[in-house]
């Protein structure tokens, strides 16, 4: 496909960030459309045919979470980016988690947008075609040894091509399909694993057990499948690689002959929430450094208006303890009890300030 063939639609509440957002990727050559919240996004990917979506995670009424659900529920096909702040990983990696194909974050960076539009172009792609050889296959069957070596190479093509890692074992649990991903995943070459691994090598015993015990259960998406399972997979180094698969064990009739797995590499989210982790004990450490600095800060200026009071107060109560108190001493008295009453006003307004400000 050429650019001028990728519709590209921009979901955002921000007029603003609309209009620079169309204004850059039309320069990049895409058809673009607008819409200002998710459910008119939502309507309109249903009238227009749009490859890719770019939503916002935070917006009134349906928000960017809603918006990939309910794109992937009705378009799985369409790829969709989402736009988060840092505040907002959680709801980026949920995203995810939805097979959104990947996220930016606020300020838009050109070169990141740029990254992002260019892998969800190649997972739509590939999707297509898939898509499409599986459409020939329906069609019609392959007559020649030729065209059988063709669609054998193009399949192992597609698997091969795939980001996400593919696995396969036969009905005694050897390994027979290792594509591209799944080495650079676990670091084994193919020549390495295809008939000399079995396909539970790839993981700790117990997890292996409790793996084929989930196949079995109708627990992750049915029985005999699993769907958007997490687990950890062993590479040649002996560490542990956080995975998100989906499986399906493989029937020739009602004989079982193997197992598919598909994998998706989860090391970059598990980094993205530990940053987010880190960075919220962070926040919390300096909110309580500025609370108790305000709380230093207050008690200073509370303080010294208290202690003219009280310094007034223990004035008067000796004067009262030597007699009678003489018209010198009553005027005095008027004055210490105005400089009092200036001064714990002064504490309320300091005390009323803080609450209010407690408030917002």
């Amino acid at each position: 496909m050429t650019e001028e063939q990728w519709r590209v639609l921009v979901i955002d509440d921000d007029e603003g960030i609309r209009k620079v957002m169309a204004i850059d990727l039309s320069d990049a050559g895409y058809a673009v459309l607008t819409a200002a919240d998710g459910e008119s996004g939502i309507e309109l990917v249903k009238k227009e045919s749009c490859q890719i979506i770019i939503t916002d995670i935070r917006m009134p009424g349906v928000d960017g979470i809603e918006v990939v659900r309910k794109i992937k529920e009705d378009e799985p096909d369409r790829e969709v980016i989402v736009v988060t702040g840092f505040g907002d990983m959680e709801m980026a990696i949920r995203a995810l988690q939805l097979d959104a194909s990947d996220f930016i974050t606020k300020p838009i960076n050109h070169d990141a947008l740029e990254v992002a539009l260019k892998r969800a172009k190649e997972r739509y792609l590939t999707r297509k075609d898939l898509r499409d050889y599986t459409a020939l296959l329906e069609e019609r069957w392959m007559d020649t040894a030729d065209k059988l070596a063709e669609t054998y190479n193009f399949q192992k093509n597609l698997i091969d091509s795939s980001m996400d890692g593919i696995m396969a074992c036969d009905r005694e649990g050897t390994v027979v399909t290792f594509n591209r991903s799944m080495e650079k995943m676990v670091c084994y070459a193919k020549e390495e694993v295809l008939a000399k691994k079995s396909f539970d090598f790839f993981f700790a015993p117990r997890e292996a057990a409790k793996l084929r015990r989930a196949l079995y259960s109708n627990q992750y998406g049915g029985k005999h499948r699993l769907s958007v399972y997490e687990n950890n997979l062993i590479a040649k180094d002996g560490s542990k690689i956080p995975v998100q698969l989906s499986a399906t064990i493989l029937f020739e009739g009602r004989e079982e002959i193997g197992i598919v797995a598909f994998f998706r590499d989860q090391r970059d989210i598990r980094k993205l929430e530990q940053e987010f982790a880190d960075q919220a004990v962070l926040l919390h450490q300096d909110k309580m450094i500025s609370l108790g600095k305000l709380a230093g800060s207050v008690a200073h200026e509370i303080n010294n208006p208290l202690s003219g009071i009280l310094n007034y107060i223990r004035l008067m109560i000796r004067i009262i303890g030597r007699g009678q108190l003489t018209q010198q001493y009553e005027e005095k008295f008027a004055k210490y009890l105005k400089l009092m009453e200036s001064e714990t006003s002064r504490c309320s307004k300091i005390v009323s300030s803080l609450l209010a400000f407690s408030r917002k």
